[in-house]
């Protein structure tokens, strides 16, 4: 009643004109006034012109207090793979030998199994272990500009780079011709590095893909530095899987791709710089699982990417629990799976100049903060269905056909989590399987605020647009269904936060009305384009 006789005063009078018609006597329906006079007098007198109100963003005046407190989150969906495995902690391997490697003009070693398991040769520089005994830990260390380590091995074994710089004109740095695992180890207080030549000699029919090659798993730990940097083809390879535990690889620069593998990418924590020609880091025919770590990824193709060359039966699935990812591609795509992408958790600016995001399959997002921008494509591109169960999400796509959001018309489900989504076009959500309401509205210009409250003054959206679109799309758990909102364009906001453009506190300033809509269903289109194939 007290929002009625602020905003409509002959609805009020409609109300008690009514009330005497039905019989209400006249002493009852003046005492109903005046208790209604009196409680709004009294709010009156506790909001001063220009004041903010509760939580939740009604106000006075031409002010509105910015709430981010509303939050939802559907469950889950999609997959919670971590790719724990005993096996890779180093604690679980014990090594009870130890053979040193000291390059420099001469090269130095020390090998405790001379003669019994263990063979170490040196030709021109080039140091070659044979191992045929388990147990075995390597520490390399020292300087070389025309230098190489390759290991032969029939167990597993453990490889601590102390402040290793090899330097090979003609063939990987470190190549491993063993098809078990190698703890690689980064020395506290060191930094390595190694670097292979433009041009491979060939040694027989052995794999030599990188400045840092193994036919085995590698598995990266310490607090150390590695810098790696790939001449010929990728820095660092596998034809099995490595992983990432701690450390900081840094790889300035790659003729192709910054870590390639065959089987998986797994990384728990650790610090990655990669600048490539080619990907950031591809796993050709396996998954990639991302539980940790921090992350900044350069490229002029893929940033990072589960991928096939041959066989689409394989399932190149790509799961993200956490971690913080800063992502710049000049020519490709910033996140593909050819298979299911989910994102569980993490921080995300991701800049490309193909699809910001893009999964062969089906997307699931189940939280995290995200903001994504493509220049000439979509920002967030599933030729399947579409999730959204939770996490903060800015997606940015280009005009015309491109989207913010595209599923190709795919089921598009939100339960949770807000979202933003401009570009030319965008998919529509779902209506039969969503939880959460949407809505689709026309353009707006960049560098301006678009500002959506509800018809009590509730904040719903508060947005510093990145650049010029003709459709948006948003959804949050402060958009009700049942209710009318009006949409202001401009305006400013004093003392905000903001999160990816997205405003999480301030005061707004109205700026100019310019549409309103009513969410008469879980999902409303009051302006903007669904596109072609959306």
């Amino acid at each position: 009643m007290k929002t009625i006789m602020k905003s409509n005063p002959s609805q009020v009078r409609r109300f008690f004109h009514r009330l005497r018609q039905q019989g209400l006597g006249a002493l009852a329906v003046n005492l109903l006034v005046l208790t209604v006079l009196f409680s709004c007098s009294k709010e009156s007198e506790e909001l001063t012109p220009g004041s903010t109100t509760t939580p939740g963003g009604s106000a006075t005046g031409s002010t509105i207090v910015i709430d981010s407190t509303t939050t939802s989150s559907g469950t889950p969906e999609g997959s919670t793979e971590t790719a724990a495995n005993e096996e890779d902690l180093l604690a679980n391997a014990p090594f009870s030998s130890t053979v040193t490697i000291t390059f420099g003009s001469t090269v130095s070693i020390s090998n405790p199994l001379e003669g019994s398991g263990i063979a170490v040769a040196v030709a021109n520089g080039d140091v070659v272990v044979n191992a045929t005994v388990a147990e075995v830990a390597y520490v390399i260390s020292g300087t070389t500009a025309n230098g190489s380590l390759k290991i032969y091995s029939d167990k597993k074994f453990k490889l601590t780079l102390n402040g290793a710089n090899i330097t090979n004109p003609d063939g990987p740095a470190i190549n491993i011709q063993s098809s078990k695992r190698a703890f690689v180890v980064l020395a506290d207080n060191t930094t390595s590095t190694l670097t292979d030549g433009a041009t491979y000699t060939a040694s027989g029919a052995e794999d030599m893909k990188g400045a840092f090659f193994s036919e085995g798993q590698l598995i990266f730990s310490g607090t150390g530095t590695l810098n790696v940097t790939g001449h010929s083809k990728h820095a660092i390879c596998s034809d099995d899987y490595v992983r990432v535990i701690s450390g900081t690889i840094t790889v300035p620069a790659a003729a192709s791709d910054g870590i390639h593998t065959n089987d998986a990418f797994i990384a728990d924590g650790g610090t990655l710089n990669i600048t490539t020609a080619g990907d950031g880091i591809q796993c050709e025919e396996g998954f990639i699982v991302i539980n940790n770590g921090s992350f900044t990824i350069n490229v002029a193709d893929k940033a990072l990417t589960a991928s096939y060359d041959t066989d689409d039966t394989i399932d190149p699935y790509l799961t993200i629990n956490g971690g913080r990812f800063t992502i710049n591609s000049s020519a490709g795509e910033g996140i593909e799976s050819k298979s299911t992408l989910t994102i569980n958790n993490g921080n995300f600016v991701i800049k490309t100049a193909d699809d910001g995001i893009n999964a062969g399959k089906a997307i699931y997002i189940n939280g995290g903060i995200m903001y994504v921008y493509a220049t000439s494509n979509d920002g967030i591109d599933s030729n399947g269905p579409l999730t959204v169960t939770g996490g903060n999400i800015v997606s940015v796509g280009a005009g015309g056909a491109e989207a913010g959001i595209d599923c190709d018309r795919s089921t598009f489900k939100i339960t949770g989590g807000v979202l933003v989504g401009i570009g030319g076009s965008s998919s529509v959500p779902t209506a039969s399987v969503s939880k959460q309401a949407s809505v689709l509205l026309g353009s707006g210009s960049a560098n301006q605020v678009i500002h959506i409250q509800s018809s009590d003054g509730a904040e719903a959206l508060t947005f510093q647009i990145p650049r010029s679109y003709s459709t948006l799309l948003f959804s949050s758990p402060k958009l009700k269904t049942g209710q009318t909102y009006t949409v202001f364009t401009g305006g400013s906001v004093a003392g905000g936060t903001s999160l990816n453009g997205l405003y999480t506190s301030g005061t707004y300033t109205v700026g100019t009305q310019s549409t309103s809509f009513t969410t008469a269903s879980l999902v409303t289109q009051a302006g903007g384009s669904s596109g072609p194939g959306r």
